[in-house]
This record gives structure tokens, sequence and C-alpha cells, in this order.
């Protein structure tokens, strides 16, 4: 049997997300990636899952505990060895929306490759909603936070920032090209008062949305409302979000 070497994983913890969101990711994956990989969640919870998402358990230690803010869960994904798991992780929110292909996630070269934050301020830092990670290449951003994780969440607010602060001082970080991931607030939102009357705009070239806060799939697909941001429905991304 060959060994697989490309990896898609998430994870679903607690009761943020249902099996819904683990199930729609695995359908987009399978649709948008051509090459040969394995689909895994790390999860405390399996219920509902479609019968071809393979299962890893969520270690008991919940991470998030005693922090801010931030899914610090995530730096799990660092430890020396991932199950069975062998060669390339690429990791994706739940709160993703795949738009068009994603074999160029595993093309392009690095050892680590992320988000560019959108945020100008944050001087470089990845966002963590999609990232690809050669497995067991940087566990000192595992095994320094086990070890000192109240004073690392201390000087961290999301785990983010310190991930690819970790990496960065020992490694290089590859970027994304910025087409490819888009946040659907920062850019398919029309600016504000033009948002209660115009639809959002997808743009072409992006092949992952990123739905990082609110709003979530469901309120760009349906729209919502709010005393903060109004969002007119977007039905056309229930085609990608399935």
């Amino acid at each position: 049997m060959d060994v697989i070497d490309r990896n898609v994983i998430c994870m679903k913890w607690g009761r943020k997300y249902d099996a819904t969101y683990v199930n729609k990711l695995h359908s987009m994956v399978s649709r948008h990636l051509t090459l040969p990989h394995r689909f895994i969640c790390f999860t405390d919870n399996d219920e509902g899952f479609h019968p071809d998402i393979e299962v890893l358990p969520m270690p008991e230690q919940d991470l998030t505990k005693g922090t801010k803010t931030g899914a610090w869960n995530k730096v799990y994904n660092f430890r020396p060895e991932l199950g069975d798991l062998r060669g390339q992780a690429l990791f994706l929110d739940l709160d993703v929306i795949i738009l068009q292909n994603i074999d160029s996630f595993f093309e392009i070269p690095g050892s680590f490759c992320v988000i560019r934050e959108w945020d100008k301020s944050s001087q470089g830092t990845g966002n963590t909603s999609v990232y690809r990670f050669d497995i067991g290449a940087h566990t000192h951003v595992y095994e320094n936070l086990i070890e000192h994780k109240a004073e690392i969440c201390g000087k961290y607010r999301r785990e983010q920032a310190y991930v690819t602060e970790s990496i960065a001082a020992k490694s290089e970080i590859t970027y994304w090209p910025v087409n490819w991931c888009r946040s659907f607030k920062r850019h398919c939102l029309p600016p504000w008062p033009l948002n209660w009357i115009q639809p959002p705009t997808i743009p072409d070239d992006a092949k992952i949305l990123i739905f990082h806060g609110d709003p979530k799939p469901e309120d760009a697909i349906h729209g919502s409302r709010s005393k903060l941001r109004r969002i007119q429905a977007t039905p056309a991304l229930a085609d990608h979000w399935r």
C-alpha cells in the first residue's frame, strides 16, 4: 500500500461547530483537490461525520483554557507525531469556503506556508485559517507552549501570532499569493453604507474565502442584520459551501 504524504487536516472541539461544517469542508476538498490525499479531522466528537472522513482524537488537555481568545488548540498540530500522518499537512479552518482548485497549496515550496494577515499593523503575522507545514518540522512551537503556557498566552493574544513568530525565529515563512485566500468581511463586503443595499462581491481569482470572526458562511449565504453590520444575501456561495 502506497504511503500518502499529502494530508488535509481540520479540528473540531467543543460545541461551536457541528458535524455539518466538517462534512462540508470534506466535500469541498474532495471536489477541489485532485492530488492524492488523506482528509483527517482531530476531534473530541465525531458524531454525524461522513464515513469517508478519517478521525483522530484531540488531546484531552484543552489549550484554550485560561486564554482570552484564539484557537490555541491548533498548536497541537506541531507535535512531533500526528498519529500515522507523514509528509505535508494543509490545515483548514472549519468555516472557510473553497471556491476553486487548491492543488497549488501543495505545490508551492516551503516548510511553513500561511496567509499574511491583512491587518497592516501585524508586521508579517500569519493568519492560520489556512496553512501548510511539514509534519514534525516545527516541534519547538508545541514544546515551548506546553512548558511556558502562562507566559506565552500572557504575551500573545492569539495563537497565530505566537506560531508565526516562533517559526520565523528558526526558519523561513512562505506567504500564500495574496489573491489565493481572501477575507469575506475585508474583501467582499461593500463599504458602509453601501453594504445596506449592495450584495457582497466575490473576487474571481480567490481560491478560498476566509470567515474569521463574524460573519459565518451561513450569514453570507442568507444575509444577516445587526446593529453594527448588515449583509445582503449571497446565495451563489451555497453552490460552493456544500
